[in-house]
């Protein structure tokens, strides 16, 4: 039993919540590349990744490993993605630092999600038992140049004050003086 929870339903719950993380963080991230900013969806993905990684250290484990490793760097990157948004309300380098770290936490529970992939479907795994053969490592390759692809693209293209100011900038100008 975990949290009261058996193992599989706990599972299953953790799973859950992992991936409405990564569809939100999906949606969140290509709303900034877009210079949008979707609050609530922002909202969703930062909380269900906090909560990925807390449910995480749940599961019954000997010794301390790479998912605890990967665990606490999501909580330290998450911490930062919090203060720089609702601390620091994307003011300055803040916004490249939310932008970078919202990044990392998505691509974080990616890689986590390819692990378990291949851990856990029959032709995947197949291809890549011991989790270090090439296709294991070219997904998780593949998967790192996407999300440095966008996180590039997203530290470039979103700035959330930018198409107000402009607006204003340019109503300044049409006003009579």
């Amino acid at each position: 039993m975990i949290l009261g929870l058996s193992v599989p339903a706990f599972t299953t719950l953790h799973v859950i919540i992992s991936l409405i993380g990564i569809l939100a963080g999906l949606v969140a991230l290509f709303a900034m590349i877009a210079n949008r900013r979707l609050e609530a969806v922002t909202g969703l993905f930062l909380a269900t990744t906090i909560l990925t990684s807390v449910t995480g250290f749940f599961f019954h484990s000997k010794a301390i490993g790479p998912p605890h490793v990967v665990g606490v760097i999501s909580l330290i990157v998450l911490a930062g993605a919090l203060y720089a948004l609702y601390g620091r309300k994307l003011e300055g380098l803040w916004r490249p630092t939310y932008v970078i770290t919202a990044t990392i936490a998505l691509y974080l529970n990616c890689f986590v999600g390819v692990v378990q992939a291949f851990q856990k479907i029959g032709p995947l795994s197949a291809l890549a038992p011991k989790g270090s053969e090439p296709p294991f490592l070219a997904a998780q390759g593949l998967t790192l140049l996407i999300f440095v692809g966008l996180g590039y693209l997203a530290v470039r293209r979103y700035h959330p004050a930018a198409p107000a100011a402009a607006i204003g900038a340019a109503q300044a100008r049409r006003a009579p003086a």
